[in-house]
């Protein structure tokens, strides 16, 4: 076989290789809004979206005033999020039935931004975290989210649930006095303030708290959340408790949108600011997706993730803009839409018109509504972030290591900061993975028999159909698993054993399904090592990205490789090697130019 020949094989599998799609990119980021209108809008779908909106809507306003007063800031700027944030999201989003809104699972990072830099530091972070998601979403970094593992996930956010639940004690029980950041700091304090105990706001709050669960238990499709904080601030205003009110507290809520205004983005601010941005950015990614993926297994849709993080950027930078707080996509909201009978992102868009429209006519009636209700809203909040059941069973049944990524991510969002839980969780299940998969890769030899396989793809499911004795000079070298950084030590250690080389080699790598920078290197290494013995290399069964990254290095070309699709094409090509090597010995024993 010549060079020729090789040359040929290396051009029909670089034509394989899918140059980018514009087109396709251009789809991809086109928002589910477009997508929906193009297809047509009826005067039913209207009904169906409005009711829809108008259901979300109902939902939303106790719980953006919470979420609100939860993060240490006044009610009426989680309205102004579900307004501006949740148009936008709508607007621009890349999933048909997503609603955005402020987010219980941000009150901690929230409230620990505000803490550190101010009300301002808080408006420079989420603006910068809707760059970064804008950024991330052009870029097509968007589906690179789902690769969080599920621990650390269900680790932080548990955590976060603690942290709500504990942060929410003051208000249900009426506690007076100052409460800290820190987690432990702040459950001394609570406890110092015990004798400051109001029965009046715990007996409000715990008749909420009921009246959430109960009708969640027994009329599911009533708006509870409402009918809870309405009842019980009704009641605390015509029994005249001593129950403080948002109105006692912050003096009631605008019945207007405040004007639009920068951030303060000087390079201070934005240094300062800047990792906590990303986290918020991180943590609008991982919400907004799992919102996402969720409303496609509810409606059965597909959504478009890179769009919808570009949505997620523009609507941070729109809150921002109009003092609010950071936005994602809420699951609890997004369900409640599709079950409401949406149809189109224009629910989403009429929810936030609503939610508006609640906001000029009724704002001086939320100054009645009492705060122990809106802790009972945050409580119920915190139970479901919580997932006891969920947790419990994970440390019972998941695989060892999944449950240390897990708890340590508990931990530390509880004990240390947000921020290190998630960047040591992902650390700690990124290096726990690397050693189950260098644990996984595996290289045999074989030397007088060859398995061959039945598939050249891989597609199919693999049989053994005959074991065949191999002629002299051909030799067999099988990798399985990953090649990467942890896995490629076994290989050098294999062959610095090997006491003889084959004339021919064929490298089967059908089960590789990736090759990073270190494996080509030992790849590399490999095939030196096999030239300055003399043996020719066919490599059969290469996966896609093994196979684009072995050309881009130029490893085809460099050592002369034969590529085959399958077994029984490496052996025959294999033997054709073996006989042009016995040939050209035979014609330079003779004296003779092959």
């Amino acid at each position: 076989m010549d060079k020729g020949q090789t040359g040929r094989d290396e051009r029909s599998f670089l034509s394989s290789i899918r140059s980018y799609d514009w087109a396709t990119y251009r789809r991809l980021l086109t928002p589910k809004l477009v997508t929906a209108l193009r297809e047509g809008y009826t005067a039913d779908t209207l009904r169906h979206d409005a009711i829809a909106g108008l259901t979300v809507a109902i939902l939303a306003l106790p719980l953006s005033m919470a979420i609100a007063i939860g993060c240490g800031a006044t009610p009426d700027r989680g309205l102004v999020t579900a307004v501006v944030a949740g148009a936008l999201i709508s607007v621009l989003g890349g999933s048909r039935f997503q609603i955005g809104g402020p987010a219980a699972a941000f009150i901690v990072i929230v409230a620990q931004v505000a803490a550190d830099h101010g009300d301002a530091g808080l408006l420079a972070a989420t603006f910068l975290a809707g760059i970064v998601l804008v950024v991330a979403g052009l870029v097509q970094l968007g589906g690179y989210i789902k690769y969080v593992p599920g621990p650390v996930i269900l680790g932080f956010t548990s955590g976060i649930g603690a942290i709500i639940a504990v942060g929410q004690v003051k208000d249900f029980f009426g506690l007076s006095g100052t409460v800290p950041a820190e987690f432990a700091e702040k459950v001394t304090a609570l406890w110092h303030m015990r004798d400051t105990f109001n029965p009046s706001a715990f007996v409000v709050g715990a008749a909420a708290l009921a009246c959430i669960f109960g009708l969640k238990a027994w009329r599911p499709n009533w708006p509870g959340l409402l009918i809870a904080v309405v009842a019980a601030s009704a009641a605390v205003q015509l029994l005249h408790l001593p129950v403080e009110t948002i109105g006692s507290r912050f003096g009631g809520i605008p019945s207007s949108l405040p004007a639009p205004a920068m951030p303060d983005l000087s390079w201070a601010t934005v240094k300062a600011v800047l990792p906590s941005s990303f986290t918020i950015a991180f943590l609008i990614g991982v919400e907004s997706l799992l919102s996402a993926v969720a409303a496609d297994t509810m409606a059965r849709t597909r959504h478009r993730s890179n769009m919808e993080i570009v949505a997620q950027g523009a609507a941070n930078m729109g809150s921002a803009l109009f003092g609010g707080l950071p936005a994602t996509g809420v699951i609890a909201r997004t369900g409640t839409n599709i079950q409401a009978g949406a149809k189109t992102p224009v629910a989403g868009v009429l929810h936030a018109l609503f939610v508006l429209m609640f906001m000029l006519l009724l704002a001086p009636l939320a100054a009645y509504l009492a705060l122990p209700c809106l802790a009972a809203v945050l409580l119920a909040t915190a139970w479901r972030l919580l997932e006891i059941e969920h947790v419990a069973h994970f440390l019972s049944r998941a695989p060892w290591d999944d449950r240390v990524v897990l708890l340590v991510t508990l931990v530390l969002t509880v004990a240390v900061d947000l921020s290190v839980a998630i960047a040591v969780g992902v650390v700690l299940a990124s290096i726990l993975f690397m050693h189950r998969m260098a644990e996984a890769q595996t290289l045999d030899m074989a030397g007088g028999h060859m398995v061959l396989d039945d598939v050249a793809d891989g597609s199919e499911i693999r049989s053994v159909i005959m074991t065949q004795a191999l002629p002299d000079g051909i030799r067999v070298f099988e990798l399985r698993g990953p090649l990467f950084f942890g896995a490629t030590a076994r290989l050098g250690v294999a062959l610095a054993g090997l006491a003889k080389w084959p004339t021919v080699i064929i490298l089967r790598m059908r089960d590789v399904p990736l090759v990073d920078a270190t494996g080509i290197d030992a790849l590399d290494e490999f095939l030196a090592m096999a030239d300055g013995h003399g043996s020719r290399v066919v490599v059969s069964g290469l996966q896609k990205q093994p196979r684009e990254a072995m050309h881009r290095y130029g490893l085809f070309r460099k050592h002369g490789i034969v590529p085959a699709s399958n077994s029984y094409v490496a052996l025959e090509k294999a033997k054709d090697l073996l006989h042009d090597a016995a040939g050209a010995r035979a014609a330079s024993r003779s004296g003779k130019t092959p």
